[in-house]
């Protein structure tokens, strides 16, 4: 399964709670991505959370779309990537 990075900017910042309430969210997104056979793998969120980064696999680019879509979620870039791992090479 291919693996994508995206990028979504957030006008008003990503606020999800650490409590049940942000779970639950969370839980949401993850079965409305099921729907379109991707997996949110993890995220990366800038300090002052306008921005995120984050890792899926998908099958493509359009699938990664549809799910963001589902999730009422914006999306700014996808782009396909592969691991470069630094310790590969020790």
């Amino acid at each position: 399964m291919p693996r994508y990075l995206v990028q979504r900017t957030f006008k008003d910042g990503l606020v999800i709670p650490v409590s049940e309430e942000g779970a639950a969210a969370c839980r949401v997104v993850v079965d409305n991505n099921a729907g379109q056979d991707v997996t949110w793998v993890h995220s990366y969120v800038s300090r002052d959370k306008s921005v995120s980064y984050c890792v899926y696999d998908g099958p493509s680019p359009e699938a990664i779309r549809k799910a963001a879509e589902a999730n009422g979620l914006p999306v700014d870039h996808i782009t396909e990537v592969t691991v470069l791992d630094p310790y590969f090479y020790h």
